[in-house]
This record gives C-alpha cells, structure tokens and sequence, in this order.
C-alpha cells in the first residue's frame, strides 16, 4: 500500500514579548527573508498572510508521522528565527487574547479584499491549521471531499484553541470559526457528486464577482488550488506540535477512507449543509468538553464518544498506514492535559492575565 503525503499549513502571530499584544512587523520580516540567500528546496516555508500580525509556515510533504511531527517542529523554529528579526515571537493561538487592531498586509490583492470586505478583513486576524492530503487526481480529491464532510467537526474540536477574543471570554472553545464563517464562502459545503460539478460551482461564485479569485473559496474542505492535495482547513492552530500531527494524521485517514468508499462505488452521506454547520457550531462551541453531533444520526453526543466513533470510521487505514499506536497516544494526551482552549482558560483561573495567557502559547 502506497501511504499518501501530508503537510500542515500553520498560521501564528506575531506577539511582543513584553506586552503580549500583536505586533505589525510581518512586512519587516519577509523583507528580511527575501534577502537572504537562496534556501534548500526541502527547507519550512514562512509566508505572510491578510495581517501584518501574522506569519504562516508550511511543512514538506511527509509519508509518516514522525517526519510529519518533525516537519512542524522545524517549520515552527523557523517561523521563531524569523520573528525574531522584528523583535516579536510567533504565538500558536488562533485569536488575540487581547484587544488588537489588525494591519491589512502590502499589496493590491489585500488592498482589493479590505476595500470590498470592510469590517470582515478588519475582524479576520485568525490563526488556523490547514492540512494537506496527496491526492492522484482533482476527480479523486472531489470524491473525497463530498465523503470527509460529515467528520470535520471533531477536528475541529480536537483542535479548539481561540476562547477569547478583544479582551474577553467569548463562551467558545473555538471562537476562529464563528468569525471565520462570516466570509461569505467559507463553510461547508454540499457533496459536488463529481468534478464538473465542483468546478462549475466555483466557476459561478467567481463569476458573480463577489470573491475576488478562487483562492477566496474558503470552503472547509477543497482541493488546493497550489498542489496536487485535498485541503482540509477547519481546525485552529494547535497549541501543541503533536496535536497538530494528531489532526493531519486524522485527516489523512479520513482522506483515503473516503476514497476506498468511492472507488467502491459506496455514495456520498446524505447529509445538508445546515446540518453541518450545526455540527461545526457546536464543536466550536464547547470542543471537547460538551456534546457533538454523531454523524451516524446527527444527534447530540458525549465529545469523547463521537470521537472515538472518528477513530473506528478510519480505523483501517489508520492501521495501513501505521499510525494507529501514534494517533491513540496524541488523543490520550490532547484528553488529559486539554485543548489550547482549556489551557488558555486555566491560565486566567491560576490568576493570569491576558498578556499571560498570550506569552504561554508562544513558541
């Protein structure tokens, strides 16, 4: 069995050390990047993103876990190094603890998406975790997204990491995905049922001159524009490295479950687009610490309990590919200690503030 490959996209702030706050220094920091000499090929990649508070790394392609964890690890260092040049460390938290007003980064495509979005881009300083499954084709990479749909949202309570936003407790786990959801494409989807159905959906949204290129199709789960994968895009940056490997690992075994469906001629879930946000809502509400939907009957359930029935859905591949014994090990440690969002919690109960809650989730 060929095992497929899978990266991890992570996005950080930049925060100042001293005071916590997020700090504009991403145009300094690429400038610094762009002059120095060429990189290996194989080396992490540190981009800028929408804010100049905000840095995305982005691993190599792995075929097993422990170059995966690895990868991150080494992307994450330098992602360190690189704010360091601007006097700021990279937080792996999704939203700004403390109050902040975002700077829309240089250039005329995020010039264009502030003038057209408004408050959207102002309020869209969010930090999220978007996993990269290999796939052989954009024919198979629709297959599986129409399959994966139901089975996000413990991903995303898996990786709950963004409680508080502009100074206070916002009553969520995973509060990216509340403000995430304002875009007006992103979410989730319906099942396409093929690859000409997917493509003309996406033709008509770009026709209709609201989203400024495909790039802005923001939908939970979409083969990527860039390369040859299925992009799974719901879960917040992960406070922890392996809870991050953790995700792709699932997410990968959801990817090649939902092709074996397929290739064995097995339907998509019926399931409607409400439905899901529903599910979506709720994960983002209480992560795993309340009830998710069980996708069998898209009824209420025990977090823990829908999660497990994650881990039989893809039990098979898991064990192909050898990751069994890694994935039970990373879900025993995220129940023990808690998401970033219990962490971040339990820092203001220790009588932190929220400068500390920001400074314990950096790098």
């Amino acid at each position: 069995m060929t095992v497929r490959t899978v990266g991890v996209e992570e996005e950080f702030l930049l925060v100042d050390p001293a005071t916590g706050r997020p700090s504009a220094v991403g145009g300094v920091v690429l400038s610094h990047l762009d002059e120095q000499p060429g990189t290996p090929g194989d080396a992490p990649e540190v981009t800028g993103e929408l804010h100049s508070e905000m840095l995305e790394t982005g691993t190599r392609p792995a075929g097993t876990l422990d170059d995966l964890d690895h990868g991150v690890r080494e992307a994450r260092a330098a992602a360190v190094a690189a704010a360091a040049v601007a006097g700021t460390v990279p937080a792996a938290i999704a939203t700004s603890p403390l109050p902040a007003e975002p700077t829309v980064s240089d250039g005329p495509r995020y010039r264009r998406m502030a003038e057209r979005f408004g408050l959207t881009v102002a309020e869209s300083m969010t930090c999220g975790c978007h996993v990269h499954v290999g796939v052989s084709s954009d024919d198979e990479a629709v297959a599986a997204l129409d399959r994966v749909r139901p089975w996000l949202a413990p991903l995303l309570a898996l990786s709950a990491n963004s409680p508080l936003w502009q100074g206070e407790d916002s009553g969520y786990s995973a509060y990216r995905q509340q403000v995430w959801s304002r875009w007006p494409s992103a979410g989730p989807t319906g099942a396409f049922g093929s690859l000409a159905g997917y493509r003309e959906t996406v033709d008509t949204m770009v026709a209709t001159g609201t989203v400024l290129d495909e790039g802005m199709v923001y939908f939970d789960v979409r083969p990527s524009v860039q390369h040859p994968t299925l992009e799974i895009r719901v879960a917040d940056v992960c406070r922890e490295p392996g809870d991050a490997v953790l995700i792709a690992a699932l997410a990968r075994a959801l990817v090649e479950t939902a092709v074996r469906s397929w290739r064995a001629g097995e339907p998509a879930p019926e399931v409607r687009v409400e439905v899901l946000r529903l599910a979506a809502w709720r994960a983002s509400r209480t992560g795993l610490d309340g009830s998710l939907l069980d996708p069998r009957t898209w009824l209420p359930a025990p977090a823990d309990d829908v999660v497990d029935l994650l881990l039989r859905h893809v039990g098979s591949a898991l064990d192909e590919a050898g990751d069994t014994a890694t994935v039970k090990e990373l879900l025993t440690e995220v129940r023990s200690r808690g998401t970033g969002a219990v962490a971040q919690r339990a820092v203001l109960a220790r009588g932190g503030d929220l400068r500390d809650v920001a400074l314990s989730a950096t790098l």
